[in-house]
């Protein structure tokens, strides 16, 4: 069992920036594709941005160009950098972890962007 524990969520106003992280308890970290979903009320799931456990990075259309993921293997971490931030970006956003067939997902984080 892999766990996932984000933090850096929190409520600021549109054009500004948040940095979420996430810290995950895999022993081979490296392995794992590590993703970033967020939920807003009402609506489902979405994919906002991927790191391939290989290399490589996918984003959503709707936040390309302003959120970068990140990793960092030696620590188990891994980042969205959210900038010029927008009310339809307002959602919980989960870590996810993948491998092959698993799937992880942390507790989520709220980001609220609202002037």
């Amino acid at each position: 069992q892999v766990q996932l524990v984000e933090s850096g969520g929190g409520s600021v106003q549109p054009g500004t920036s948040l940095r979420l992280s996430c810290t995950s308890s895999a022993r081979e970290f490296w392995r794992y594709d590590m993703g970033w979903y967020r939920q807003a009320p009402g609506k489902q799931r979405e994919l906002v941005a991927v790191s391939i456990s290989g290399g490589g990075s996918n984003y959503a259309d709707s936040v390309k160009d302003r959120f970068t993921i990140a990793r960092d293997n030696a620590n188990n971490m891994v980042y969205l950098q959210m900038n010029n931030l927008k009310p339809e970006d307002t959602a919980v956003y989960y870590c996810n972890a993948r491998l092959f067939t698993l799937w992880y997902w942390g507790q989520g984080t709220q980001v609220t962007v609202s002037s």
